[in-house]
């Protein structure tokens, strides 16, 4: 007598895999549009079916074929969206075996020669079934050329001809494709109606297993029913006939929520030593630190959700404890230190994710976080202005700019420099000369007629030397006396001369005196703004500022007219009467 071996184990992910329109969980709106479409006979020539991975639309392509071929327990039945699941179709199809329905993996089979194959096939009719099915799964792998054989067949294929597709990454299909197509988006599976299925599947395998557990379960899954059931399969193993929440979170790298929880708090009072002694217990208890910050991330996101609508707080995959402590997170905190936190996690998760060692990383992120946990809002700040004291009577308020003083007189005496030098010729020049001399620096008038000289010539490190360093004391067309400014350079007057000279063709007799206290340019220029800027820091608001932050500075001031102007000239100027190539004479 000999042994009969006992059954070959099947991973759930198979073992539960949906058989019929009404064992698929969360698709109830493509199920109404495919029962309507066979009730009606509307049978689409293709269908593409899109989703993330594990919603079924692999099954689903095997159950549309299994719909279409069935004949039904008595072998007389049509096209239906209740196949019998016993007929010789039905039972095939689900193998994987049918001879009429043929499976193809575009991401091993790309070329246009694999395509070559089918349409050289669809022109023959079907062996056994009503319809020859192709099912050609992840189809956006197909190369373009493959694409491009396959359009006129997928248009106008012969009537016993169906094509299913299915794909992850439907943007990548062409649109020449998607236009032949019926498509159906799979939708991610709704944690009650997950939880509903891992609960059923959980009591027909008379296993013991913890509402929390399944619980996190269903948010590592993500809507995948797939990746659900894989998990579900894991952790039963990892239980031993009894799984807990506990067990489900070691096996899954998880920190525990309630400790995420308190480690927020932590976080949020600024608590640093408390947070960092924290995340280490973590650490050393097997909680990967990118896990945890995530969680951080995962949590700040949900508590902003509640705030805006408390309703979301009903979500079953969230334990009592952790949806009461959300609620009252929510209440407490304002949405600014939450969106800054937020902001705070994303760059947190992207360093250490690059970081050489995460733990290290993970700290310096949270000792950032508590640093700026304590830090006052904008309206805070403002009200601690408001209610300082006023800022002592007496001197100028600090970061205020203030026209420099008059330059010290300089222990040189007055030098005349006529371009390279000043010289005296023995007989002097004729009448004649000296008047065109005098016609020619005559178009020079004034001294900012020089400025506009330099300027003209591009000379831009000498006009900004005599704008910041001349303190003009007379001025004679061809003469120029002026007094340097401490910062300016000490051969400023003979470089001006011999570029005045170069310029002009005549000689000018450049010469620094002693004294002088006339505002530069840049002083007569800045004057305005400078102004502004003592007015402004008078203000006692602004003085209360520089008192709190004695470094701080008064950089700019916009008065309204400026910003008028500046919207004035941003703004598009009107068209009138514009001419319209096409209107008619």
């Amino acid at each position: 007598m000999t042994d009969t071996p006992s059954p070959a184990y099947q991973v759930l992910a198979r073992k539960y895999r949906p058989e019929t329109f009404a064992d698929l969980v969360g698709q109830d709106a493509m199920v109404r549009t495919l029962k309507n479409a066979f009730e009606a006979d509307r049978i689409a020539q293709a269908f593409i079916m899109t989703g993330i991975r594990g919603t079924g639309k692999t099954t689903t392509a095997r159950i549309i074929a299994k719909g279409m071929n069935c004949i039904g327990p008595d072998g007389n039945g049509g096209p239906t969206t209740e196949p019998c699941g016993v007929c010789e179709h039905c039972k095939a199809i689900m193998e994987g075996r049918h001879v009429d329905v043929m499976e193809m993996d575009a991401a091993s089979r790309t070329g246009v020669n694999d395509i070559r194959e089918i349409i050289d096939s669809v022109r023959y009719r079907a062996a056994s079934a009503r319809y020859k099915i192709y099912i050609i799964d992840e189809v956006h792998m197909l190369s373009t050329s493959a694409f491009n054989a396959l359009l006129k067949t997928l248009e106008e294929p012969p009537e016993h001809v169906k094509f299913i597709f299915a794909t992850t990454e439907i943007r990548k299909v062409p649109v020449t494709v998607l236009s032949r197509c019926q498509r159906f988006d799979l939708r991610r599976i709704e944690p009650e109606d997950m939880i509903g299925l891992l609960r059923k599947i959980a009591t027909s395998e008379s296993v013991q297993i913890a509402d929390d557990a399944l619980a996190l379960i269903t948010r590592a899954a993500e809507g995948s029913a797939r990746d659900a059931t894989s998990l579900l399969d894991q952790a039963i193993s990892h239980g031993a006939g009894e799984t807990s929440a506990d067990q489900v979170r070691a096996m899954l790298g998880l920190a525990d929520r309630g400790r995420v929880l308190d480690l927020m708090d932590m976080i949020l009072r600024g608590d640093a030593a408390g947070a960092l002694t924290e995340l280490s217990s973590q650490y050393a208890e097997g909680a990967d630190p990118l896990a945890v910050l995530r969680d951080l991330a995962e949590i700040t996101h949900w508590i902003s959700v509640v705030k805006i609508t408390p309703d979301t707080a009903e979500d079953p995959t969230v334990s009592p404890d952790e949806r009461a402590r959300s609620q009252q997170m929510a209440e407490a905190l304002p949405m600014r230190v939450l969106t800054r936190m937020w902001q705070m996690l994303l760059k947190a998760l992207e360093e250490v994710s690059a970081a050489p060692n995460a733990m290290m990383a993970a700290e310096m992120a949270v000792i950032r976080l508590t640093h700026v946990a304590d830090l006052p809002s904008p309206e805070e700040l403002i009200k601690r202005l408001q209610d300082a004291p006023p800022p002592p009577s007496g001197g100028p308020p600090r970061g205020i700019g203030a026209p420099g003083p008059a330059a010290r007189a300089t222990p040189q005496a007055a030098q005349p420099a006529y371009g390279a030098a000043s010289s005296s010729n023995a007989g002097g020049p004729t009448a004649a000369l000296a008047q065109d001399i005098q016609a020619a620096l005559a178009r020079y008038p004034t001294f900012e007629h020089v400025v506009e000289l330099i300027r003209t010539n591009r000379d831009v490190k000498l006009l900004v030397e005599v704008e910041n360093g001349v303190r003009l004391v007379s001025y004679q067309p061809g003469r120029i006396e002026f007094a340097p400014t401490n910062n300016a350079p000490t051969d400023l007057s003979q470089r001006l001369g011999a570029s005045l000279q170069r310029w002009t063709g005549n000689r000018w007799a450049v010469s620094i005196v002693s004294e002088g206290d006339a505002p530069t340019i840049a002083e007569i220029r800045d004057a305005a703004e400078l102004e502004l800027k003592a007015k402004a820091g008078k203000h006692p608001l602004v003085q209360a500022v520089l008192n709190h932050f004695p470094k701080a500075r008064i950089k700019s001031i916009e008065t309204p007219e400026q910003r008028a102007a500046a919207v004035e000239t941003e703004a598009l100027p009107e068209v009138e009467d514009e001419w319209d190539p096409f209107e008619e004479d």
